[in-house]
């Protein structure tokens, strides 16, 4: 991928959709209405991998509009953008969603610091209901995996990443394929890169 482009997502990403925390919809996967049994009552539970070197929750205060990626990082990604829109979530936290303004590229960003469940519920909840589930290779030491949910004529061509920066706080990155594109791209390579890029941003607030 060229690197140089100033908007290396402008070509592949189009509107997001609007499906709950599977395919960059709005909102992530809400945690199941019942606790944990006591078995799984200690982090991690579900098959989701320990965080080796954890982040403060700190990291993850304020709203991500402001802080999950710098202005730089935004042209690199999807350009011009039109005024981001950030969103409070009841069940898990802050949000921010950019858009591009021509092209309907865009790429959502959650902070999930309220569920303190961490992968764990990523694992337990949302990986039965997916059709696309890749565990990631570390994002600079974190454990992410990338999902995506699709029904019926539903076309797999966008991509939600989960990554833990602790055993129980996740942040989630989001986006979609923009139409003909299709089957020309992989949403969650592209959807990692940024993750990746959030986490940078994330260790310089923990001076790490």
């Amino acid at each position: 991928m060229n690197r140089h482009s100033p908007a290396w997502l402008l070509v592949a990403v189009g509107t997001l959709g609007t499906a709950a925390g599977c395919s960059g919809g709005n909102t992530p996967s809400p945690p199941a209405s019942s606790p944990p049994s006591p078995a799984a009552a200690s982090l991690p539970y579900g098959g989701a991998p320990k965080v080796g070197q954890a982040l403060p929750s700190s990291v993850l205060s304020g709203d991500p509009c402001h802080n999950a990626l710098t202005a730089g990082q935004l042209k690199e990604i999807l350009g011009t953008t039109d005024p981001p829109k950030s969103e409070n979530i009841p069940a898990t936290g802050p949000s921010c969603r950019w858009n591009h303004p021509d092209s309907g590229a865009g790429l959502n960003i959650f902070y999930d610091i309220r569920t303190h469940q961490g992968l764990s519920s990523v694992y337990q909840n949302t990986k039965p209901r997916t059709t696309t589930w890749r565990p990631l290779p570390l994002i600079q030491g974190f454990p992410a995996v990338a999902f995506s949910i699709h029904t019926g004529s539903d076309v797999d061509n966008s991509c939600d990443v989960s990554v833990g920066i602790a055993d129980d706080y996740t942040f989630d990155a989001a986006l979609t394929l923009g139409r003909g594109k299709e089957g020309k791209a992989d949403p969650c390579d592209l959807t990692a890169r940024v993750a990746d890029m959030v986490v940078t941003n994330l260790r310089q607030r923990a001076g790490s």
